[in-house]
Parts: structure tokens; C-alpha cells; sequence
């Protein structure tokens, strides 16, 4: 692994070279984004040189495929993106279609609701299925969404005899008295045996997949497929559920209001999501590129 500068413009700390970029792969929220969820015109022209110059560029995000028209209007080479934290591969260029699943059993996602609801008595719940979410009486009104049933979360993972169910991405949990990190702590100590939680909200939301899976595993998969080893990998996060795809690709990058966890396990870090962390590395990435291709045809023109 090649240690990234603490800082976009500082010294790198080793000597050694640095290995081939081929993907990239960011987070949206607190990342790619700017706190208004817009993609900046620097961004956007950063990512477009990346595929240009043949570097894949993934999102891999805890948005469900539903939440990724944020984004879907500057998507270019293949249209994948990695949602709901590793759950789901979606091909953004066929309106979000989802292409894979990695599903959180329902037998499970009920044991983790047995297990908060009796650690933490006031904790409400939602399911996120393939076809939508759905939500307890006293889960948060974040949004509004008209298909979405409203009931218990025992009754909405009840599968019915001799009935498909739709597949579930993932459990989310809310408590409104602790505090995130807390939260958190308290819900591996209970939980962690059944499935794997994390958090990218900054209030007390938990994001519960099935055993195994993250943004990390999924990516993995997907890198796997096309020959990409993690030294090739240069990856971007600020929240929790970013941890485990930091450590594992070979340079990553904390952005400037990053998460201390987050500060902790990225090899590097870069300026703030407003301030368009994302941007600065591509472009620097891109520029000693151009440097090494220019000495190469140098040194190749010098050998004739």
C-alpha cells in the first residue's frame, strides 16, 4: 500500500511509486457531495477526465438505487454504483435498475429487532426492500413516500406462506434519546452477531445488512470481476459505513469533515466534501499520470 499526504498539495510520505490507478470508488453523502446534495462543475469535469484516461469510476453509497438521481446524470463509461451500503449493484444507465442483491435474511433482520428493542426500549424501525421502504408508526417522517406501508416491523417481515416476498436490503433503526455513536456501540455489542450495522447519518440511525456485507465486500466482488487487485483501488468516505472500504482499497482518503473513525482508518486525507475533496485528488492523480506518461515517451524517444 502507498500511503496518500496528509494534505492534497503535501509531501507524500514514502518514496515509493505509486501504483496504477484503475477505479475509483466514493461515497456520495459528506463526500462527493456537497452539503446541498450538488454535484460541483469541478467534480463533474474531474470525473469525466477519470474515464477519459481509462480509470472506472463506482459510487458506492448507503443510498438505496431510488436516491441515485443525484448523481445518474454524470455517469459515463460502465453505470454501476454500489448502494445501500454493499446490498445492492445498480446499473445507473438503465434508470436504476438493480442487478444484484446481497439480501438481509428475514429471520435475521427480526433477531435484530428482538435484540434492540429489548437494549434499547424506544427504538423504531423501517425495511428497505427491493420494491421500497417501509416503516413503523413512530419512525421519523424523513421523507414521504406514498407507496410505503405503514406497521410494525415484525408484521412487515412476516413472510406469508406460499408468497414471493420481496427481498430485504436492509433494516434501519432509530432512537431518538442516544446519541449516534452510542447507538452504535451498543447495537454491535447486542446485534453484531447477527448482522453487520453501521451508520452514515449524523443522527442515531443504524443501517443493518446482512452478515458479511459492506460497501467494502461489495466492492471487492465487483473489483474482483474486472482484475482489480485493492493496491489499484483509490477510494473516498467521511462516515462509518466508509471504514471497512477505506482500509481495504490500497489509497484512501478521509475527507476534511470526516468522521475521527473514518480520520483513523484512511491512509490519507483530503480537504473538505464542500471544498471538492474528490476533485482534487482525481485531478492530482490525473496530472502525475500525465507527468509519468511524458518522461516515458521521453526516455522511449531517447532509446531510438
Amino acid at each position: 500500500m502507498t500511503s496518500a499526504s496528509q494534505r492534497p498539495d503535501g509531501p507524500a510520505r514514502t518514496s515509493a511509486p505509486s501504483p496504477v490507478t484503475r477505479l475509483i470508488a466514493t461515497d456520495l453523502d459528506g463526500t462527493l457531495l456537497r452539503d446541498d446534495k450538488s454535484v460541483s462543475e469541478r467534480t463533474v469535469a474531474a470525473l469525466a477526465a477519470a474515464e477519459q484516461a481509462g480509470i472506472e469510476v463506482f459510487f458506492v453509497t448507503g443510498r438505496p438505487a431510488r436516491w441515485m438521481d443525484v448523481v445518474s446524470a454524470h455517469v459515463h463509461g460502465h453505470g454501476l454504483a454500489i448502494c445501500a451500503n454493499g446490498a445492492a449493484v445498480v446499473d445507473l444507465h438503465d434508470d436504476g435498475r438493480i442487478i444484484e442483491v446481497r439480501p438481509l435474511a428475514r429471520t435475521t433482520a427480526l433477531s435484530v429487532v428482538r435484540a434492540l428493542r429489548e437494549a434499547a426500549p424506544g427504538t423504531s424501525f423501517a425495511v428497505e426492500m427491493t420494491t421500497g421502504i417501509h416503516y413503523e408508526p413512530d419512525y421519523p417522517p424523513f421523507f414521504q413516500d406514498p407507496g410505503a406501508t405503514v406497521a410494525t416491523a415484525e408484521k412487515l417481515l412476516r413472510e406469508e406462506p406460499g408468497t414471493a416476498a420481496a427481498p430485504v436490503i436492509k433494516l434501519l433503526a432509530h432512537h431518538a434519546e442516544l446519541s449516534p455513536d452510542a447507538f452504535l456501540e451498543l447495537a454491535r455489542s447486542v446485534a453484531g452477531g447477527y448482522a453487520s450495522i453501521t451508520r452514515s447519518s449524523p443522527t442515531a440511525l443504524l443501517e443493518i445488512s446482512g452478515p458479511g456485507v459492506s460497501k467494502a465486500s461489495t466492492l471487492a466482488m465487483c473489483c474482483a470481476e474486472r482484475g482489480i487487485s485493492p493496491e489499484e483501488v483509490v477510494a473516498f468516505g467521511d462516515m462509518p459505513n466508509d471504514v471497512e472500504m477505506l482500509t481495504w482499497a490500497g489509497t484512501s482518503y478521509a475527507m476534511g469533515n470526516a468522521h475521527p473513525d473514518v480520520l483513523a482508518a484512511a491512509s490519507g486525507r483530503t480537504v473538505a466534501n464542500n471544498e471538492d475533496g474528490v476533485a482534487v485528488v482525481i485531478e492530482r492523480i490525473l496530472d502525475e499520470r500525465a507527468r509519468q506518461q511524458d518522461t516515458q515517451q521521453q526516455d522511449d524517444r531517447a532509446q531510438q
